[in-house]
């Protein structure tokens, strides 16, 4: 596991201005990512000098230069929302039954809410409703229905950061029967007290693979007192029924150590959002050897690129577990 070569691979000066919204971007970070027609694409978060954040998507042949379009990701029917909605972020693409969705957090009033919203080319984007009804992010699909109903991951906010924002300390998995109404069905992992992920949430959407349902999420070592520190792990999830967890990295995957990731809007920060796996078998699970892309946001100011395998990532999810 290693970073590439050419990182940060995208920074703000990549960032085109979109007047009269965006100009002079401050940063870009937490991208969502997929593989579209034989092209990388990236769903990035991006923050105007106002601290307004857009959404715009980029495009690659290679997965590592990326090209940013010159317009800003409209959601169409998102201005139906009766309550206002203060920003839209850290997206999350997947492709389910050839179809594409996108799920994104919602700041609003009475705190963060979860968006659904499908798309059939990666460039327009239908707003199919609020697809949460309590303060939460880090919502992500599964790839496939199981068992009938649409499966989710995400992360209720119920705990915080000392002197910050509202967090949490579990990642649920969640059911619907039309990507819009939500029930929550069992708890999966919470945050080891003391250790590198005492607060966690989800990252890109699971993959199959012959041993599970396989699962990068973030985790936040919050007790040296001066800062948090966002940091990458794994999980594995048992097909039939991933509420049973099956494994659990004992140590991260990826942790700040570059100045880019120590240095920045917010210091300390790798955050996996969004990740492409090269290759399947002819019955969509992962190929053991396969390359797999993880794109992150580092010090929430800058796009990294991490470079692993599947097998590599069933290894740490074989970890033995903390007591």
């Amino acid at each position: 596991m290693h970073r590439h070569s050419k990182n940060p691979i995208l920074t703000r000066e990549d960032i085109p201005d979109i007047h009269p919204h965006l100009v002079d971007a401050t940063s870009v970070f937490n991208p969502g990512a997929i593989k579209f027609n034989n092209k990388y694409l990236l769903i990035l978060r991006t923050q105007a000098r106002s601290r307004e954040t857009f959404l715009v998507m980029a495009d690659s042949d290679d997965g590592v230069d990326f090209k940013v379009r010159n317009e800003l990701v409209q959601i169409n029917g998102l201005e139906k929302v009766k309550d206002r909605v203060f920003h839209i972020y850290d997206a999350r693409l997947t492709c389910i039954g050839g179809k594409y969705y996108v799920m994104f957090a919602m700041d609003m009033e009475g705190g963060c809410q979860m968006g659904v919203a499908e798309t059939v080319d990666c460039q327009e984007f239908n707003f199919l409703g609020i697809a949460s009804n309590e303060d939460i992010r880090n919502g992500v699909l599964f790839p496939e229905m199981i068992n009938g109903k649409y499966m989710r991951l995400d992360r209720p906010n119920k705990a915080r950061h000392s002197d910050g924002p509202s967090s949490g300390t579990t990642i649920w998995l969640s059911e619907s029967d039309d990507l819009v109404n939500w029930e929550p069905t069992a708890p999966l992992i919470s945050g080891r007290f003391h250790y590198w992920d005492e607060f966690i949430g989800s990252g890109p959407p699971p993959v199959k693979t012959r041993e599970g349902w396989l699962h990068v999420y973030h985790g936040v070592a919050g007790h040296f007192g001066s800062s948090n520190i966002y940091q990458g792990g794994v999980m594995l999830m048992d097909l039939n029924d991933p509420s049973k967890v099956i494994g659990r990295c004992r140590h991260n995957i990826l942790e700040p150590r570059e100045i880019w990731e120590m240095a920045g809007q917010v210091p300390n920060v790798c955050f996996p959002s969004g990740w492409v796996v090269e290759e399947f078998d002819d019955e969509g699970f992962a190929k053991a050897d396969s390359e797999v892309k993880i794109y992150y946001g580092a010090a929430d100011s800058v796009v990294g690129l991490y470079i692993s395998t599947i097998r590599e990532l069933l290894e740490a999810a074989r970890e033995p577990e903390i007591i």
